[in-house]
Parts: C-alpha cells; structure tokens; sequence
C-alpha cells in the first residue's frame, strides 16, 4: 500500500504547506488553506482520448485547411452570444460562476435546448445536484425542447468519460465542478486536489475531440469561484451571472475569454417562465414615475460596448444626532464621500452635516467616475428640494478643484442619448465642442461643477 502525505494548500495561489495556517504566506489571503491528500507514488497515466485517430500531430496551418463552416455557433439568445464573443466557439471550455440560486443551471439548460436543436448534435448534460425529473421539469417550465438532449447523475469523472466514449456528443455540461470527483484520488470532491484532476482530464477531452463544454462553479462568501486560482487559468472563457436574489434583472459578465471581448455584458430579466432578455435596458432603469421630483439625475453608463442611460437617486435628510450618515446602493462609498467634500468646498452647501443616501435604480452598480457630475446634481437638488429641468443627461468625472473631465467613448453615450430623446446633455467643455452640432441634442459644456447650479434648475 502506497504512503500518503497530508499537505495544504491555498486555494487562492497554490501554495503548499505541511501544517494548516491562518494565512498564507505568499498571497496573505486567510483562512484559504484546504487539506490535500496524495499519494507518494507516481499516478499512472490516464487514457484521455476518446479516439487514438485524433491524436496524430499537424502542421499548425492546417488546422485552417480542415475548417469548412464557422467556429461560432450561435444559440438564439442574444445576450449569451453577445458575451461570449457572438456566439459560442467550437471546442471551447467555458466556467461559469455566480451565486446559488442566481439562474445559472436555469440559463445553461435554455442554452442547451438552443445548442441541441440548432446544430442537430448530441448534447450531455452532467448534474451531481438534481435528478433527472428535477432538470425535466425545470425544462418543460422553460419551454425549452429537450430533443438530443442526453442526461447523466453521476459524480465520478470515470463513469462521465465511460458515457463519452459511448455517445460522442458534441457539447457538454457540467453542473457542478465541485461535485465530480476521480476515484483515483482519495481526497473528497471539492478539494483542490479534485477539482484540479477533475478540470484537468475535462478539458484534455474536451480539446482532444472537438466537445464544446460548459462547467458551472460554486463561489465562495467573497464572490468568487471555489477552488484553485488555476482553474480559472486551465479554461478559455470564465463568466459571472451576478445580480441580487431580491431583483428581477441578472448581468452576464464575461472576465475572461480568449475569443472575444472581455468588457461585453447580457442583460435579463427573472420571470416566471425563466430568463427574459433585456434588448432595451436603458427603458428598463429609468424610473417609471413622473419626470419631475427633486433628488433624480440621468447619466448614461457604458455596460462593454453598450450605452444605458440610468436614473441616480439621491436623498438629503437633516441629522439631528451628530454625525451624518452616509448610505449607498450600487455605488462605493468613498467616493461619495469624495463627492460630498467637493459640494461642500465650492458649493458652498452644508450637506456634510445631514443624512444623504445615494440610489442606482435598476440593481446596477456604477464602478467608473463618470456619473460623478450627475451624483453630485442629485445631491445638490436633493438639499436645496429643487427638481432639475426636465430630461437632462450629465456626463463627465469631478475631480477635487472641482473640474469636470470628458469620459471615454462619449460620442456613443451622446447618440444613445439622443435616440432616448433626451432634450441636453452637460458634459466637460472640451467633449461639448467636439460633439457640438452632431445630434439633435442641446450639449452644454462646463469647466467646473459648480456652474451646474445656474443651469440645471
């Protein structure tokens, strides 16, 4: 009987240790040590391929020669193709991540039911959470054709590649990663050790002949995927389905992907038929009351390639109990507080003694600097329980003086703006003149911030 070593290692960066520790040496990540049993012997090689045929080496350029037809394939629905690069690519190995209950077995198998009847191929869908009835039912809630759909409960990776060699399908599904598990190895599924041979011998199979495979992945409490960093390095394209449990509306965002563009992101709504897609968001994250009321400011964000114009709530309540509270929704909170100190220096306004919560309708979460101006013509109206003039768009990052900075791609915010039909818009002076005379649009532009106030009410 071979000897077997105990040792940890982080989850995070790899790092091996014979003793669990707090934390990690290398990356200074806690409590990210999981234990990992191994054999001391050397594991025997594993049979990968499906077929001995496919193994052949060639000449990198003809790879080219053997294409016939498109390596994107396009499922019909819009959102996904658009996050994966317009469409899903032949043979690739996609993980996709989010947190439980967030759609993701839900949009996997409305993807399966496009894949399936769109190319006409075998599709294999792994699940070591639900049984068949469970996955069944869910589809026929979805509407969603289970024609050349293939469904298998089992964990063990040598069972799965047992199933492969018999039916050869073309795409594959893994829900989840951290249910599989190799009876090679002694660890329990969801160890590193697992996780990394499990993704490991997937992904030689996967490659080797020509499956397209999607894995789901559990996060952990700090949001990301559960395991080894590595694995997120082994796959082609790594996708997160976020978005809050409480809200109706889902963000497919891609993080990395070796055959399009990391920055696109989808759209969708949760109803009780499943995942709808959202052509038009911007109509979808304005508010649904009446234009005016005090407090509201629009500004339009830029989602990948894509221009939402979105609706900035802000409220400003006297604090009768010291110190005043700062609370925010969808935006981080130091920058408010930076914002707050630049209303307070120029705009001669007293807002740091009040209570001011800050709101982005539509569960959007703003990470840029360029809805700065209209954050701070939220506050301003807010404070002085004035209503900005109707239908007006800002656009552009404060700095400390108080400046107002032009934004990237600002042009195509303008013409969303104006296909919104939107009345003005106030942006930095220098993006105004270049814009000026080229939409059916009034752009106003300003050097400092504080010329807002003669402007806007």
């Amino acid at each position: 009987m071979s000897k077997k070593n105990i040792n940890f290692v982080c989850t995070n960066c790899t790092y091996q240790t014979q003793k669990w520790m707090g934390r990690c040496p290398e990356c200074g990540q806690w409590n990210s040590f999981s234990e990992e049993i191994e054999a001391s012997g050397k594991i025997a090689a594993r049979k990968l391929v499906l077929d001995d045929n496919k193994n052949d080496a060639k000449e990198l350029r003809d790879f080219s020669k053997d294409v016939s037809e498109s390596l994107k394939i396009k499922t019909g629905i819009s959102e996904f193709d658009r996050v994966l690069g317009g469409g899903i690519t032949k043979s690739s190995f996609t993980l996709i991540g989010g947190e439980p209950g967030i759609g993701k077995s839900t949009l996997l198998l409305m993807a399966a039911g496009k894949l399936a009847s769109v190319s006409n191929e075998k599709l294999l869908y792994v699940s070591g959470e639900e049984s068949g009835h469970q996955v069944n039912q869910r589809a026929q809630r979805l509407k969603t054709s289970t024609e050349n759909i293939f469904f298998l409960n089992d964990c063990s990776i040598e069972k799965i590649k047992n199933t492969l060699a018999k039916l050869r399908p073309k795409f594959l599904i893994i829900d989840s990663i951290q249910t599989i598990y190799s009876e090679e190895i002694d660890s329990p599924p969801g160890t590193v050790t697992q996780i990394r041979e499990v993704t490991y011998q997937l992904m030689s199979i996967s490659k080797q002949n020509a499956i397209t495979t999607f894995v789901v992945g559990h996060v952990t409490k700090e949001g990301s995927i559960a395991g080894p960093k590595m694995l997120e390095h082994m796959v082609d394209c790594v996708v997160y389905f976020e978005g809050d449990s409480l809200n109706n509306y889902r963000f497919l965002r891609c993080i990395k992907n070796r055959f399009g563009n990391t920055n696109e992101v989808g759209i969708f709504q949760m109803s009780e038929e499943g995942l709808e897609e959202v052509p038009n968001p911007s109509k979808i994250f304005l508010a649904e009351s009446i234009e005016t009321g005090h407090g509201r400011a629009l500004t339009c964000l830029l989602e990948g390639t894509r221009p939402i114009v979105v609706e900035t709530q802000a409220l400003v309540v006297e604090n009768k109990f010291g110190n005043g509270r700062r609370t925010t929704q969808g935006l981080d909170l130091n920058r408010l507080n930076l914002l707050i100190a630049v209303i307070e220096k120029y705009f001669k306004m007293p807002v740091s003694y009040s209570d001011i919560y800050v709101n982005i309708v539509g569960g959007l979460r703003l990470t840029g600097r360029d809805s700065d101006l209209a954050i701070i013509a939220a506050i301003a109206s807010s404070f002085l329980c004035k209503p900005i003039l109707e239908r007006t768009v800002f656009l552009g990052e404060v700095g400390l003086t108080g400046e107002v900075r032009s934004v990237p791609f600002t042009e195509l915010r303008a013409k969303e703006v104006s296909v919104m039909n939107y009345k003005r818009m106030i942006c930095s002076e220098q993006a105004a003149k270049k814009l000026k005379g080229n939409f059916n649009l009034e752009i106003i532009g300003i050097k400092n911030a504080i010329a807002i106030k003669d402007i806007i009410f």
